[in-house]
């Protein structure tokens, strides 16, 4: 590479500041571009920070000017997805043409390297368990649409102007910097591992169980708690995969499946703390199980997740909480 800058858009987020520090150990210089609408400027400590949107391309333009980076890490996107039926044109407008924005830009400075944060949301209902990157991809939510539309866009990118990537589709990402230098900070928070930790904090603002009639073995969702360290290291593998080899999709997940039940009795066996959860009504659009098939990544990225055991993603998590966590992790 001529240079060790790597652009990492939405780098000041729990997701990206991993991944940062990931690129740091490695030699790298992350290069954070982040609006900070959700992002946190304490989350940005192995790089410059640049505060901004990708919907700027004058900016964009700047940064490709200044930092002339090797290649590009997105993360800038919204994620939650009950706001985005709710609010469709801002998903739309933010994930996607923001994104398309970001495209132009690396195509007009010579920057041929993406790796994208995409998701399981991209697939088709029902879901083969585990679940590989060959299903369907038809998504059930307009958060989905976005990311499967930035999928199109890359192919299409890579046909006409050169453009190299790997879209990486996580299924549940949980957990903390074993550092303790980052973690989970999310206004509001929607992830059941942080939610189960809080109520453990506060036994009065107890966590709810949506559902708990699924054709599971304890009738609650069962799901794919990938570490986020683990998310962050695979990252820098499709940034070197992407040096020799064209575009392609993975997923990313430890391919082991845990039940609402089993992440609250795990939490349990943590904090020591015996929370009781509320038992409320399925949401629509919830299946019973969300699995990764990870061979693909495991074989072609020679990815191995370090932390596949759900008590040491809990006990992480737990750690930042407890020890580390800004003040907005603690209010309810």
């Amino acid at each position: 590479m001529k240079t060790k800058n790597i652009l990492v858009t939405g780098g000041a987020g729990y997701i990206g500041s991993h991944t940062c520090k990931a690129l740091a150990e490695r030699g790298y210089t992350p290069v954070t571009l982040d609006s900070l609408i959700y992002g946190h400027e304490w989350a940005v400590k192995w790089g410059p920070l640049v505060k901004g949107d990708i919907a700027d391309r004058a900016l964009l333009n700047r940064v490709f000017e200044e930092y002339a980076p090797a290649g590009v890490i997105h993360f800038a996107a919204f994620i939650e997805v009950g706001e985005s039926v709710k609010d469709p044109a801002r998903f739309y407008r933010n994930n996607t043409a923001g994104t398309l924005n970001l495209l132009e830009a690396m195509r007009d400075h010579g920057c041929d390297r993406l790796v994208f944060s995409s998701t399981c949301a991209v697939y088709a209902s029902p879901q083969p368990v585990p679940l590989p990157e060959t299903q369907a991809q038809w998504p059930m939510s307009p958060y989905g649409w976005s990311k499967f539309m930035v999928e199109r866009m890359l192919e299409d990118f890579g046909r006409a102007y050169g453009l190299r990537s790997c879209p990486l589709r996580y299924f549940n990402a949980a957990g903390a910097d074993p550092d303790g230098e980052s973690g989970e900070d999310h206004d509001p928070e929607t992830h059941l591992i942080p939610l189960v930790l809080r109520a453990a904090r506060n036994p009065d603002r107890p966590i709810t169980v949506f559902g708990t009639d699924y054709d599971t073995p304890d009738g609650t969702c069962i799901r794919d708690y990938i570490h986020v360290s683990d998310l962050a290291q695979a990252h820098i593998l499709a940034l070197h995969y992407l040096e020799e080899h064209e575009s392609r999709a993975f997923n990313l997940g430890t391919g082991n499946g845990y039940s609402v039940q089993e992440i609250i009795s795990a939490a349990r066996t943590v904090t020591g703390v015996d929370i009781q959860p509320v038992l409320g009504q399925r949401r629509p659009g919830d299946p019973a199980r969300l699995v990764a098939d990870n061979a693909l990544a495991r074989a072609e990225l020679g990815w191995t997740p370090q932390y596949e055991d759900v008590e040491t993603v809990i006990r992480h998590a737990w750690q930042w909480m407890d020890r580390y966590s800004p003040i907005s992790a603690t209010r309810d």
